[in-house]
């Protein structure tokens, strides 16, 4: 019976706050705008949230999948050698499977037929696919004995690439396919739903050699827990296993490193996860300044109301009954304000994804990963109906305790006022401390952007075109065949009109690369077993030229520095400075990368020129120290180690705009390789743009969130003092006939606003002050506490304040003193 009659009230309240709401369509557009703002801000970044952070990894039972990881001082490195992988393949007691796998470096050459086309591949072990659980709709993947050293060429293939390039064929498994050139057996297809990280085309064994000493880290490892196994005893096998390898392998980790086991979707996302966390508190702001918004309507609504309360209480309406009643209102307006929002929630994640996100993980191609799902939806729902419960509560509560005598006796229009309801003002002051905090953040961001945009990188990216070529083939496994290919590419790029040079090199600036050890010639090693370590880039004799890098001592590179000649190195200024202070390094000899593996044992090189520095790793990164070898002196294991990780990179530097010649350039590297296709073409000026796209996007999304609160927070205290001036307008008329001048009148609303608005000012300065450190991680020239940012968006905030404020008492100047003593 009490079920029945709640569930008559419950349809008669809804009925009832939708003929109202219906009556007062300005108030209901004005509340959902506002709220739709909010809770579609919310929904846009949860759906990013949610995919990225929240979402278990695609492969099965995903909470026994940890990353093995090197751990030190600094923090742990998701990167490893193939000793150390060895090492971690006999920790069988704690890990059912262990796999390794490369960075997807340069792509894999689909050769042979008349369209050659460069596929994202993937050098991985045998267990890699038991350990993420990826099947085959076709065929199988290889074995562990023929992922050894000398097994045959196999290739396990994607679904997408079997039906793009072969049209699922199924006499394709068993057959061949060129790669580089090289006939490779498919011996599997993967199912379609399975996805790797990196993503690939192609999965090539790694056939690591059990037995190698090669200490380069150029691997990632995974590995699946035993049932039963915890995190905790993963580690603790982690760290004896670190022992272990220091005794087999002396000053291979130094004296603090080990080894960890992490869970693999924290290390997946841990890049992002601080960023998305602080955009998902930037949102919720952004949310409260709208219910706050909503509340002060429905304050302002509940006293113009009071009368119509005060008669449903006198004829025996019980005050919960009124509370419920009015939150059925607020609720409704929440309802609508979150369909509204789901829309708007909904084209906010496709501009997300217009804007570059730069690295965020686990959203797929183009964002194809992040969608509007249940989880979402369900989301939508439960914020839209706890916000209507939020903002409708004080109203709600506040109208219920009514007088009624007074209530009855007093004209609706006359009830209430600014100082008789102290809830608006606290209501508007919370708008504002968290709009400034916003504001705060967002300057805080942009400033970081302008600087980022000031930065003297070391290097001139103008009219520089980059492409990328993965060498495969026997032509290219050792140094001559390179630097040959570099020569010919060359001669004819060069020849074309508007081409001013060409070269190539391993890694771009910005991109950063990998580094080696390094020992000086007739200095005596007082820490370790190397002097020091700075970034290892292969690079053509034009390099220098194409980037206008100055050489500040010595001489760059020339076309005499080849296998023939004495082996050479340059430095930049921060690796001469660091590593020779006063002296000059130029005549100096320096090792690189004794003991590290047999691929970089070399004799000594000659120092012959000194050359200004490169910010290699980011704009946001100072110079670090920095090798530059002739291409033609590179050691062939290294030259064959680099061929199977990272792609050659050659450089254009253009006349005239350098997009017009791509096409030329293409058409002249494939006919100096050979046929070998051209990838990833790019202009300097993208990859710079591309090096800062993760902090352009938080500054985006955090102004246009700021934005927002702005504007939320202006209409807000707008609205206080409108209704505020039409509730006194008898006070007001009394003013002015007893001889107060109009000027007399705005300045009283004037204060009585931005009393209001420099407290809200006050208390978000403080706000900002510990929040804004939240953001220290994400900041570059600019410190978290910088007054400028603090000084100029307090007085923004108060302009705006004044101005939302000066409308309304402008009309309150304006009252006819002889109407207003009339007024009811």
């Amino acid at each position: 019976m009490r079920i029945a009659s709640l569930s008559e009230e419950f349809w008669q309240n809804l009925r009832y706050a939708a003929r109202t709401l219906r009556l007062s369509p300005g108030f209901a557009a004005t509340a959902i705008v506002a709220l739709a703002l909010g809770i579609g801000a919310n929904t846009a970044i949860f759906s990013v949230v949610n995919k990225v952070l929240l979402q278990p990894l695609g492969y099965p039972e995903p909470d026994r999948l940890v990353a093995l990881e090197l751990s030190g001082p600094r923090g742990n490195a998701n990167i490893t050698s193939i000793p150390k992988y060895e090492a971690w393949r006999a920790q069988t007691q704690v890990f059912q499977y262990v796999a390794a796998y490369d960075l997807g470096g340069p792509g894999i050459n689909l050769t042979g037929g008349d369209r050659p086309e460069q596929l994202k591949g993937i050098h991985v072990s045998a267990d890699y696919f038991p350990l993420f659980g990826a099947t085959t709709i076709a065929g199988r993947p290889f074995t562990p004995e023929e992922d050894r050293p000398g097994g045959p060429d196999l290739v396990v293939i994607s679904d997408a690439l079997w039906h793009s390039r072969f049209g699922a064929d199924p006499k394709l498994i068993g057959g061949t396919i060129l790669l580089g050139g090289e006939p490779y057996v498919v011996s599997g297809v993967l199912r379609p739903e399975f996805s790797s990280d990196p993503k690939a085309d192609i999965y090539l064994p790694l056939r690591a050699d059990p037995n190698s000493t090669d200490q380069a880290h150029y691997l990632r490892a995974a590995a699946r827990l035993k049932p039963g196994v915890t995190l905790a005893m993963a580690q603790n096998a982690m760290k004896r296993a670190a022992e272990e390898y220091k005794q087999k392998f002396p000053n291979s980790l130094g004296p603090n490193g080990s080894f960890t086991a992490e869970p693999l979707r924290d290390t997946v996302v841990n890049d992002v996860r601080k960023a998305l966390l602080v955009l998902l508190g930037a949102v919720g702001f952004v949310l409260l300044i709208a219910c706050a918004n909503v509340a002060n309507l429905l304050l302002a609504r509940a006293t113009v109301r009071r009368r119509e309360i005060a008669i449903r209480a006198s004829i025996g309406a019980g005050r919960g009954r009124i509370v419920r009643q009015l939150l059925t209102e607020s609720v409704l307006l929440s309802l609508a304000g979150g369909a509204l929002g789901l829309i708007l929630g909904y084209a906010g994640v496709r501009a997300l994804l217009a804007i570059n996100p730069g690295n965020i993980p686990r959203i797929g191609e183009n964002g194809a990963g992040v969608t509007i799902d249940w989880a979402v939806l369900l989301f939508t729902f439960l914020v839209s109906l706890l916000t209507g419960i939020l903002f409708g509560l004080i109203p709600a509560f506040q109208a219920s305790r009514a007088d009624l005598n007074l209530a009855l006796k007093e004209s609706g229009s006359r009830a209430g006022g600014a100082r008789r309801n102290k809830s608006r003002s606290v209501l508007v002051i919370s708008e504002m401390a968290m709009a400034l905090v916003l504001l705060v953040g967002a300057t805080l961001l942009i400033r970081t952007f302008m600087a980022l945009r000031n930065v003297d990188p070391g290097f001139d990216a103008r009219n520089v075109l980059t492409l990328e070529m993965s060498l495969t083939g026997s032509r290219f496994e050792k140094t001559a065949g390179v630097a040959q290919l570099v020569r010919d590419a060359e001669q004819r790029v060069q020849a074309l009109p508007g081409v001013e040079f060409l070269a190539s090199t391993c890694c771009l600036p910005l991109e950063g690369g990998f580094g080696l050890p390094f020992t000086i010639e007739g200095r005596a090693l007082t820490d370790g077993p190397y002097h020091g370590g700075a970034s290892y880039r292969t690079i053509s004799p034009h390099y220098f030229d194409v980037f206008h890098i100055p050489i500040l001592r010595g001489r760059a590179f020339n076309d005499r520095d080849n296998e023939a000649s004495t082996p050479v190195v340059l430095i930049n200024e921060g690796m001469a400075k660091q590593y020779w202070k006063d002296a000059d390094p130029v005549g100096q000899r320096i090792t690189i990368g004794k003991n590290v593996g047999p691929e970089f044992n070399e004799p000594p090189r000659l120092v012959v020129g000194v050359v200004g520095d490169v910010r290699d790793n980011g704009l946001n990164s100072n110079p670090e120290p920095i090798m530059y070898i002739p291409v033609s002196q590179v050691p062939d294991g290294v030259t064959a180690l680099n061929n199977r990780i990272i792609p050659l990179t050659f450089l254009v530097r253009t006349r005239v705009a350098p997009f017009s010649l791509s096409q030329q350039v293409q058409d002249e590297l494939r006919q100096a390789s050979g046929g070998l296709p051209v990838a990833h073409v790019r202009s300097m000026q993208q990859v710079r743009a591309e090096s800062t796209s993760q902090s352009d996007f938080n500054m985006t999304l955090l102004a246009v969130f700021a934005g927002i609160a702005l504007l939320l927070a202006a209409v807000g205290i707008y609205g206080l003092m409108a209704y505020s001036v039409q509730q006194r307008v008898q006070e007001t008329g009394i003013r002015m006939a007893l001889g107060a001048s109009p000027a007399d009148v705005r300045r009283m609303v004037v204060f009585q606003g931005m009393r209001l608005a420099l407290v809200g000012v006050v208390l978000g300065v403080g706000s900002a002050f510990a929040l804004s450190r939240i953001l220290g991680s994400f900041l570059f020239g600019v410190k978290p506490w910088d007054p400028a940012s603090f000084v100029l968006m307090a007085a923004l905030l108060s302009a705006i304040a004044l101005l939302a404020t000066y409308f309304p008492a402008l009309r309150a100047s304006r009252t006819d003193p002889m109407i207003a003593l009339r007024y009811e």
